[in-house]
């Protein structure tokens, strides 16, 4: 056992809500100990088959939870794919690898198959782990079981620092990760984010174990680690921030010809869309119809720095939208599946509203009383579903309605008798 390990097996949290340990890594002052560098030093990055077979034979060897983080460059490349994955395992220690040059890790993926890995936040690097072909069949995920437990600050450090007493290092989570070579002080910060993490896993199962959640929890890693990749989005460009200002049909166009060029631009040069045009120039660009590239030139966003042949393929894109007939104009909306923007619903439904109402403050004074939020507890569309299309206000029925939208187990149990009395309520 390791000294974190010991630490985290002698401490024991004093509150839930994020105390920190009686013990731990706290100083005898109780000033949270900082964690510089890696209990081993820094590990050297993987970037070759024959180096990432020793790393598949000594985490495949090793025993227990696998912790694993991965950096991506959001902001600096096009898409979300990882630049950078660590790894840390009893018996395997910390491994850094880069998947440029091991792009396929299905192996190391088969080979903790059967293993429980532990990220933080896993829904955020699930994604580009699984387009590297590492996907897990268990689960633990220390964000979502800090929330769970009622942790005021989830993020890994707050977590690290309010449960094991240790400070973690900061500063490089925005950088360009497909920095090539990595420098080492961003090496140093990838490998100490993996290295409590089991540690902090373990202390946390303990305190939901503690507060009657575990099983709570681990329906609902169940939930993450069985769920398919999701859909892509439809009509990504209605995305674009700043869209509230659009409302013309014809800029709807320009909106949606200026985005889809620009994604192009971004996705053949690999760099962040929003370093190519930013979504307040194609805003502005909609909303004033420029009629050539000198009226273009001057809105903001497509300053004196744009070349003349820059200036010219976003003019191009304007004018396509322009010439577009009625029919090929895209629609102010996007279609709704579902119940209506809860605003809307006082004038389209009253009866609804006052459902909507009573079953929100219902579902709030549970989330407060069982130390969660309200996201957590249930989802809110399942919530705005259930009292547009309003089952009947019986257990049997409002249960059934809840599962059918999604809802776990853990969460049918714990909602549908507030719900249930809400519905009532509102009927009367």
């Amino acid at each position: 056992m390791t000294d974190a390990q010991e630490t985290a097996a002698a401490s024991s949290l004093r509150t839930t809500g994020g105390a920190p340990p009686d013990d731990g890594g706290s100083t005898e002052s109780g000033a949270p100990t900082p964690l510089l560098e890696p209990r081993e030093g820094i590990p050297p990055v993987i970037a070759d088959e024959a180096s990432l077979a020793e790393v598949i034979a000594a985490f495949a060897a090793g025993s227990g939870p696998v912790a694993v983080d991965a950096e991506r460059a959001s902001g600096y490349r096009y898409g979300q794919r990882a630049y950078l994955v660590q790894l840390r395992r009893e018996g395997a220690g910390t491994a850094l690898i880069d998947p440029v040059g091991c792009p396929d890790l299905s192996a190391l993926g088969e080979a903790l198959s059967g293993a429980e890995w532990v990220l933080h936040a896993a829904t955020q690097d699930l994604p580009c782990l699984r387009e590297i072909g590492m996907v897990p069949t268990r689960l633990f995920d220390t964000e979502l079981a800090g929330r769970l437990a009622g942790f005021p600050r989830v993020g890994l450090g707050a977590m690290v620092e309010g449960v094991l007493g240790f400070v973690l290092e900061k500063g490089h989570s925005a950088v360009d990760w497909s920095t090539r070579p990595l420098p080492e002080p961003w090496l140093r910060y990838a490998a100490l984010d993996v290295e409590l993490l089991v540690d902090l896993r373990d202390a946390l199962e303990k305190e939901l174990d503690r507060q009657g959640k575990l099983d709570w929890a681990r329906q609902e890693f169940d939930a993450i680690a069985s769920a398919p990749p999701p859909e892509p989005r439809k009509d990504p460009w209605r995305r674009t921030s700043g869209m509230h200002k659009v409302r013309r049909r014809r800029q709807l166009g320009v909106v949606r010809e200026l985005w889809e060029a620009r994604d192009r631009i971004a996705q053949r040069r690999d760099v962040s869309p929003g370093k190519v045009l930013s979504d307040a120039a194609i805003v502005e660009a909609a909303l004033s119809l420029p009629v050539n590239v000198q009226a273009l030139a001057a809105l903001n966003g497509f300053g004196h720095r744009m070349g003349r042949r820059q200036l010219e393929q976003w003019q191009a894109a304007v004018d396509r939208a322009k010439a577009f007939s009625e029919s090929q104009l895209p629609q102010p909306g996007q279609p709704v599946a579902g119940p209506p923007p809860p605003r809307a619903w006082a004038d389209k439904d009253p009866v609804a509203a006052a459902r909507l109402s009573a079953a929100r403050a219902a579902v709030s004074a549970l989330a407060e009383e069982l130390n969660m939020p309200q996201e957590n507890l249930i989802a809110p569309d399942a919530v705005r579903r259930v009292c547009w299309e309003p089952p009947a206000a019986e257990p049997d029925a409002v249960a059934g309605a809840l599962t059918s939208y999604g809802a776990r187990p853990w969460q049918v149990e714990q909602v549908t008798p507030v719900l249930v009395e809400a519905l009532a309520a509102s009927a009367a």
